[in-house]
């Protein structure tokens, strides 16, 4: 779906789809070969049944990392991949060709700038290679600082009221 920025020249459109994370999953290369209409699996097992066996383990050990981690978040599926919450998003995960894409949030990458350097990645992304090595422990200090973050922001929401 389509929309003219008002007052401007019509070449100028908004993509008003609702699914930005699936936009942005097609602009960052990840969704080379995601089938488009296709159905959100209704939990994290039915995600990770979805892919060969040599994949569904490295995706089961990152999801018992996080929820070794995170014992208290919740498993769910956020824009069609696997995602764990605790007063608000944690993180999410999803496996592609080449490698698995891990989302923590802009503030989860950027304290662990130095020691995630050796991924690519972006703002609030990193990618790491199915031919190496997946730095599981990297994984679960990423999200056990995320945990932190989420906690203290409900905190001070708390605080507030």
């Amino acid at each position: 779906m389509w929309a003219t920025v008002t007052g401007s020249p019509p070449k100028n459109k908004i993509n008003l789809t609702p699914c930005w994370a699936v936009q942005n999953v097609y602009r960052n290369d990840e969704g080379k070969n995601m089938k488009t209409g296709q159905t959100a699996p209704k939990n994290i097992d039915e995600y990770i049944a979805g892919f060969p066996p040599e994949i569904q383990e490295i995706l089961e050990k990152i999801r018992l990392t996080i929820r070794k981690a995170a014992p208290k978040a919740e498993e769910t599926i956020k824009y069609m991949i696997p995602t764990f919450t605790l007063n608000g998003s944690l993180v999410h995960f999803a496996a592609y060709k080449n490698h698995i894409g891990f989302y923590p949030a802009p503030k989860g990458i950027d304290a662990f700038r130095e020691e995630l350097s050796v991924y690519e990645g972006g703002k609030g992304t990193v990618r790491f290679p199915l031919d190496k090595p997946i730095p599981y422990a990297l994984i679960s200090k990423i999200v056990k600082f995320r945990v932190m973050q989420n906690l203290d922001r409900a905190a001070a929401k708390g605080k507030k009221k």
